[in-house]
């Protein structure tokens, strides 16, 4: 299957995009009433010196139009001047229009009288006047690299609940429609995308009223906004990268529009740490524009709102507040020579043969259905997203409401409660067609319908299951140990798996079966059937009696934990074992291919500590460092990264 890797286009070259998100340490939001050139100059060569060369730039709304049909001219005129200093420093800008809420405020034109954003047609024509009146002006400016509608808009029409259940999805598609028409209207041809962090229920399981489907029609790029917390650092690291994967929609580009982190949070070590870990991850999951949140600092703002209320909202910043780099910065600096020396814009994710099933329960809204029927789809695709980045595996995200790919050797379905008849139909018979197709039980996290939506599971899987109505088979014991009866791929009979047990009183439960055809490979510590093969046509379906993934998913600090064999061995039956490996889970493998036929690896430490790690090749050739030296072992600074060529 194709995974994505689309660039923006310039004709017929590759646009990457590396920039930041920009206020001036002058005011921030305010920048424009305090215009201070010889500062922005300052701040702007900063950001080239570290091969940032583009900003994301916001028009304050409340100061751009004062009051309906009008423009303040004073700041036009410095906006003017903002994007001849980018030309004259090779660098060019995305501006944003309609920025009404920023960094936990939001700010309402003094004109617009409680009217709703998005269905008051006198509103909407004036932001529609708005939007094409800006355009006009700047669509053929050089400076000008594209166009964002808003900022994060959602939190601005209703910062309660950040939009959910409370904006009408056929509302906003018809607003969006709007002004993107009407900038196209004034002339602008630049890429443009809406700006509301991609934060749809396609995405995250909840609507908001900014379906990525439906906005996917109108744009040119999918723009991510990702400052996830969470209780693993695995999952942290790869969070941003899972959010570009599952945004493989109409094969736009991602681009990471917002990320990043205050440094009132953490040290400006693991800062840079984690600056590295999303920067590297998010290419390799198909990323081709990164813009972090933000430039700099801003100390001498402290009396102002956002920063007053919001204090740690002020370091951001790649420099403090006197423009001084931090090592985030320096991070992006390295990140950039690396793009440079692989020749990023002729860079494409090779295909792969394993798929790793979304249930299209993350996003349908079925009816009768429980919230966390969707976010579970999330929360256990993302560990098992982590899983087979441990393994190495070059794991494509496919969605089950898309139609399964017919062409892979391995499909993952990881702890699913819930697939569509047709979805499982699929399944089967792209085993019978000589795929594996592995799947693990898992009943869902609350009482309605508790139970597998797994038609016809004993005829699947060829088993007898010894469920009994409306309860439960609780696992009693602190620890799954799965002991393997057999060979099974890479994992050697009398081999033991142990994971760790969690869940609610719902979800904590096994599924108990006997076998009726099926191969037991592993039991339970109390003979209980664990893994089950069954053969069927040219292939096999593999079932997990324990919902492993979803059991992974709410521990914390869990990674690596050993799903990562488990799929590694599902890999290796299926024929689909990566290319370049490493044994140790902590060092995640990955690959890109150029147009010329090379290839380039990554290696990326998730460990806190320097390693060394001796990569498998199974295929001939050997690795060589980025200068052309050959490496037998690769050595990895803590949570550090280093990326090869597989010289063949």
């Amino acid at each position: 299957m194709r995974r994505n890797a689309a660039k923006l286009r310039d004709g017929d070259d590759a646009v990457v995009w590396v920039g930041v998100n920009y206020w001036s340490r002058t005011g921030g939001p305010l920048m424009w009433r305090n215009y201070q050139p010889d500062v922005i100059d300052e701040e702007l060569r900063t950001m080239r010196e570290h091969g940032i060369t583009l900003t994301r730039s916001f028009l304050y709304w409340p100061d751009f139009m004062p009051a309906e049909n009008t423009l303040d001219d004073e700041l036009l005129a410095h906006f003017d001047d903002f994007l001849d200093r980018h030309q004259a420093l090779g660098m060019t800008t995305i501006p944003t229009f309609i920025v009404g809420h920023m960094s936990g405020q939001n700010w309402d034109p003094a004109w617009r009288a409680g009217r709703d954003i998005f269905s008051d047609a006198s509103f909407v024509a004036q932001q529609e006047w708005y939007v094409a009146t800006l355009g006009a002006r700047w669509k053929d400016h050089p400076a000008v690299a594209g166009w964002l509608l808003t900022n994060e808009i959602p939190i601005y029409a209703h910062w309660q609940s950040r939009g959910i259940g409370t904006v009408d999805h056929t509302a906003v598609t018809a607003w969006a429609r709007t002004l993107i028409d009407a900038l196209r209207a004034a002339g602008a041809t630049q890429p443009a995308s809406v700006g509301d962090g991609a934060w749809g229920v396609e995405v995250t399981g909840a609507d908001n009223g900014f379906r990525v489907r439906d906005l996917a029609e109108l744009i040119d790029f999918h723009g991510p906004h990702v400052y996830r917390m969470e209780t693993d650092a695995v999952r942290q690291h790869l969070g941003a990268a899972f959010i570009c994967e599952l945004l493989d929609i109409d094969e736009l580009p991602v681009v990471m529009e917002e990320f990043g982190l205050t440094s009132d949070y953490v040290s400006e070590e693991n800062a840079a740490h984690y600056y590295r870990q999303v920067l590297h991850n998010t290419l390799l999951a198909g990323a081709t524009g990164w813009i972090p949140w933000n430039n700099t600092d801003y100390d001498d703002l402290y009396q102002q709102e956002p920063y007053s209320h919001h204090p740690f909202e002020m370091h951001f910043g790649l420099t403090d507040h006197l423009g001084r780099p931090k090592e985030q910065l320096r991070e992006v600096k390295r990140f950039t020579d690396v793009l440079a020396r692989v020749d990023i814009g002729r860079l494409h994710r090779p295909d792969t043969g394993v798929a790793l099933v979304v249930s299209s329960f993350l996003e349908k809204m079925y009816p009768f259905t429980q919230p966390e029927d969707a976010t579970s789809v999330f929360a256990h695709t993302r560990q098992a997203y982590v899983a087979a980045r441990e393994a190495d595996l070059p794991v494509g995200v496919v969605r089950e409401a898309d139609g399964l790919p017919d062409d892979c050797a391995l499909y993952l379905l990881p702890s699913a409660k819930q697939l569509t008849a047709p979805g499982w139909r699929a399944l089967t018979e792209r085993a019978a067609a000589g795929a594996t197709v592995y799947a693990s039980y898992f009943v869902g996290e609350h009482l309605n319908q508790r139970g597998p939506w797994w038609p016809k599971l004993d005829e699947t899987f060829g088993v007898r299951k010894a469920l009994r109505y409306g309860l439960t088979d609780p696992i009693e014991d602190d620890e799954l140990r799965m002991v393997f009866r057999r060979d099974f791929g890479s994992i050697r009979a009398g081999e033991e798996l142990v994971f760790t047990v969690a869940g609610t009183e719902n979800s904590r439960t096994y599924l108990p079966v006997e076998s009726d055809g099926a191969d037991v490979i592993a039991v339970d510590a109390h003979g209980r059937p664990a893994l089950l093969t069954r053969r069927v046509g040219e292939g096999q379906l593999v079932l997990c009696t324990y919902p492993i993934e979803h059991m992974a998913a709410v521990t914390p600090r869990v990674n690596p934990e050993p799903t990562w064999r488990l799929y590694a061995a599902l890999a290796a039956e299926a024929g689909v074992a990566p290319e370049v490996s490493v044994a140790d889970p902590r060092v995640l493998v990955g690959s890109m291919a150029h147009e010329d036929g090379r290839v380039f690896v990554w290696f990326v430490s998730q460990h806190d500590e320097p390693l060394t790690a001796a990569p498998t090749l199974r295929t001939a050739g050997h690795l060589l460092d980025l200068d052309g030296a050959k490496l037998a072992t690769v050595d990895l600074p803590p949570f550090g990264v280093v990326v090869a060529e597989l010289a063949r």
